[in-house]
């Protein structure tokens, strides 16, 4: 188009009413603004809109032109400061509402590669335009979180400081421009504080900005690493999030124990359990704005409540899930007296959840330092609980665990807890009188019977023998040492024990303190004589399978030398029933050489636990 013919067209639009202009008119105002774009013709673009006689143009068909500015700002190979005051003349200038939905329109459907560029070029517009909303600002506001937020989801969350640093995908850029963009909506909240003629738009304002919160909190905060006292961009923006929240009337307290089960369904849905979960790792781990939150709570309420967010954070997979989970477990229980918990904590739901998410990363997470940390937590859980309660927790996990390296942890802290027990003060009936018998019993026991793989339960079985010989001999210790005066200072807590105490006929020892001589022909029976049975089995086969191997290793050798005489090549060998084992066969006499050492070495503890039955039998006649 020629210059006059296009100064005529502009001339007609000029004269003519906003109401008569054709789509035709549309279309060839953004072609002729696309083509100035184009030919990087910002300056002369630029004249144009900000003409005085062009304004009522501009306000009516301007909208047309944020497409390709936008793109241009985007591609940055060609932007210069021109193109950035033309759009911004829009944003000041157009309908507000056309505006929001054209660079609505520009949010949808964005490639890869430019989300974090679109998002960080276009969301000072979008709040300029907002900024000047006075209806339907908060429903606006939430269309443009919405979008914003919904394209920063699709960018991978940086998971090393390396990553964050480089930022190659541009979240931390999003999450920096994301913070200023909410900043004057926040602070607009803060200014009426419900006390504007607008009370309606402004608590729907506060609904949006607390969606966008919740939702932050999930997307892309819980993912990330998040280091004490390193100001990275996503720690940055994880202290705007719980800086806003208050700012807008929301209680920390109110968000993490009490609103989510009184708030409307709308709200209800956008606080998921995860982004609380992430509100409870912030505040309590890494102490974001915890100088704000009430210390009224006790201990043991501040972990009851906590054990929900611990319960969804360690039920996921995902190594930065269970990292702020098992921080989060630990801070809570720090906070807690050692033997305080009391055991109707064990009934609730959560408690025996997380108990079940434990044993999971103890038993199936692939990630060492993952298990390290996490067996920490365990015995830190067990230190807390009470003796009821430690006790019940232990039967709970002999029963549900099925894997012989907790099992055999378990057991190990049923031995502290029945020597804790033995000293002067700490008598109490669970680890020490007719309760611990129970209890007992669940440990000494081969549930497989006579096809028990010992080598599989070896942990298991090798813990149990010595808390089994751990009591006889301190049994025998209490039998010789603690007198009748003694005992009833160190046992006056304990009416079962002391009842006992003074019906003993010499009035003088304190015979089967734990109760294993009572129990000791039944031990013997069903755990000692069953397991001597499963170690006669075990070492004949694995015995069997040793002479085969040298036996195979013989015959090797001797095929080898007839096939150097006679020049054969042999090309298969079979042994048993099918072909070798992928191990070779030094390794294979190895494995199985240990697993005859592991047999004499429990034969060892069972003839020494018999010895000692034999020693107090003597004695006691």
């Amino acid at each position: 188009m020629y210059v006059d013919e296009l100064n005529d067209v502009i001339q007609r639009w000029r004269d003519t009413p906003e109401g008569d202009l054709k789509p035709e008119d549309y279309q060839l105002f953004k072609d002729v603004g696309s083509t100035c774009v184009a030919r990087g013709d910002g300056e002369n673009l630029l004249k144009f809109l900000q003409d005085e006689k062009n304004q009522k143009i501009v306000t009516s068909m301007g909208c047309g032109l944020l497409a390709p500015l936008a793109n241009e700002l985007v591609r940055k190979e060609k932007s210069s400061d021109h193109f950035q005051d033309a759009i911004t003349h829009l944003t000041t200038t157009c309908s507000p509402k056309e505006l929001v939905c054209g660079l609505l329109e520009l949010m949808e459907d964005i490639d890869p590669d430019v989300i974090a560029d679109t998002v960080t070029a276009l969301a000072p517009h979008l709040q300029t335009v907002l900024l000047r909303m006075d209806e339907e600002k908060a429903v606006s506001l939430g269309l443009a979180l919405s979008a914003l937020q919904k394209q920063v989801s699709r960018l991978p969350v940086p998971y090393t400081q390396h990553q964050e640093a480089t930022d190659e995908h541009g979240l931390c850029r999003c999450c920096t421009a994301l913070a200023a963009f909410m900043e004057p909506f926040v602070e607009e909240v803060r200014r009426k504080d419900g006390t504007s003629a607008t009370a309606t738009e402004d608590k729907q304002l506060k609904a949006e900005l607390l969606k966008f919160c919740m939702k932050s909190l999930r997307e892309p905060l819980l993912q990330a690493q998040l280091d004490q006292g390193r100001k990275s961009p996503l720690s940055l923006f994880a202290t705007e999030i719980l800086v806003t929240l208050p700012a807008i009337q929301e209680p920390l307290p109110d968000l993490l124990f009490y609103n989510p089960l009184k708030r409307s369904i709308l709200m209800d849905n956008t606080q998921s359990k995860e982004s609380r979960a992430c509100l409870a790792y912030l505040l309590f781990v890494q102490l974001i704005t915890i100088e704000n939150f009430p210390a009224v709570f006790s201990p043991v309420f501040m972990l009851q409540c906590n054990m929900e967010y611990i319960d969804v954070l360690l039920s996921r997979k995902d190594e930065s899930f269970l990292l702020k989970g098992l921080a989060l477990y630990v801070k809570n229980l720090e906070s807690v007296q050692d033997n305080s918990l009391p055991v109707d904590l064990l009934e609730l739901r959560t408690f025996y959840s997380v108990s079940q998410n434990l044993r999971q990363i103890l038993t199936d997470c692939p990630m060492q330092h993952l298990r390290e940390r996490g067996l920490q937590v365990f015995q830190l859980f067990i230190n807390k609980l009470d003796a009821e309660a430690k006790h019940k927790f232990f039967r709970c996990m002999l029963k549900t665990s099925h894997h012989p390296g907790v099992e055999s942890y378990v057991i190990k802290n049923i031995r502290n807890q029945v020597e804790c027990s033995m000293k002067p003060g700490n008598s109490n009936e669970w680890f020490l009188g007719v309760e611990f018998l129970p209890l007992l019993g669940l440990v000494l026991c081969l549930p497989q019977g006579a096809e028990t793989d010992l080598l599989h339960g070896m942990d298991r079985i090798m813990e149990c023998l010595n808390l089994l010989r751990y009591l006889l001999i301190r049994d025998g210790e209490w039998r010789s040492t603690v007198s009748l005066s003694n005992q009833c200072d160190v046992l006056q807590s304990d009416v079962c024990l002391l009842v006992r105490l003074m019906q003993n006929t010499d009035g003088l020892f304190l015979p089967f303190l734990t109760g294993v001589w009572a129990e000791l022909c039944r031990i013997k029976d069903e755990y000692l004589k069953m397991l001597r049975v499963c170690l006669s089995i075990s070492r004949a086969y694995y015995a069997a399978e040793l002479k085969a191997l040298r036996d195979n290793q013989k015959l090797k050798a001797r095929e080898a030398r007839d096939a150097a005489r006679s020049t054969r090549l042999v090309k298969s060998i079979t042994a048993g029933h099918g072909k070798a084992s992928d191990m070779s066969p030094e390794v294979q006499h190895q494995v199985l050489q240990s697993a005859l050492v592991t047999f004499d070495l429990m034969e060892s503890l069972i003839v020494r636990i018999e010895e000692i039955q034999e020693e107090k039998m003597k004695n006691q006649n």
